[in-house]
This record gives structure tokens, sequence and C-alpha cells, in this order.
């Protein structure tokens, strides 16, 4: 089942770039694997590949091929996806939209962070 996610214009830009400039084949996806990390923080990897890997569901995302394990798309439902970059951070942010203020703030949650983007998974490509 395909979570129900919003990603923003930054963040498909941003996956869009990850796909483009990784050296995989025209027509590739971004894949996006999220887990529970501490303190009710998501941790993300992500690498651009040229097909789902078996398990996979796939979704068209802003025009990107993104490819979803079985934990991520339960951890992503109702979650937006937003790109940030700024001088003291850069990355993906994921926010829960189905919590209610008064619970975020209490606990702590609502807006959950982060994917740490290592440049050494993007790729080069040769012309």
């Amino acid at each position: 089942m395909l979570p129900n996610l919003t990603v923003t214009a930054t963040a498909a830009e941003f996956m869009r770039c990850v796909v483009r400039f990784s050296g995989v084949p025209l027509g590739a996806g971004f894949r996006l694997c999220v887990s529970v990390g501490a303190c009710s923080e998501y941790d993300a990897e992500f690498s651009a590949e040229a097909e789902p890997h078996v398990g996979d569901e796939e979704m068209d995302i802003k025009g990107v091929r993104l490819f979803l394990p079985a934990e991520s798309r339960l951890l992503l439902d109702g979650v937006t996806i937003d790109f940030i970059d700024s001088p003291t951070r850069t990355g993906l942010t994921f926010a829960k939209t189905d919590v209610r203020p008064s619970i975020a703030a209490s606990e702590g949650v609502g807006e959950l962070e982060v994917a740490r983007i290592d440049v050494r998974a993007i790729g080069r490509r040769n012309s």
C-alpha cells in the first residue's frame, strides 16, 4: 500500500538532482529508506537506483520515480518531505502532518528531521 505523503517542490528538485548527477541510466529513480531513529526522529538513507529493489513500491512524485521499501511506506504515511539548505542544516526533513500541536509541543514530535547528505552517494556522470 502506498503512503499518503507530500513532497515539496524543493525536495522533489533535490531528488531529481541526486538522480541526474548519480551516473545511473536515464529513467532511474530515487530510493528512500526511512527507519525510526532516536528521540522521535527518522533516520533516512537515499540512493539513485536504475530500478526498484525487490519489495519496493514505486510512486511518481512531481516527475520523480520514488522507490520505497515496506518499512518506509509505513513510516511516511501522513508525512511531508521537504528539503532545507541553511547555514546550520542541509538535508531532507520529515514533518508528520497529523500530529496535534499540543502533543507535538509536549512530546517533542511534529518535525521529524533528517537525512544526512553524504556527497559520496552522488556520483558524477561522465560526458
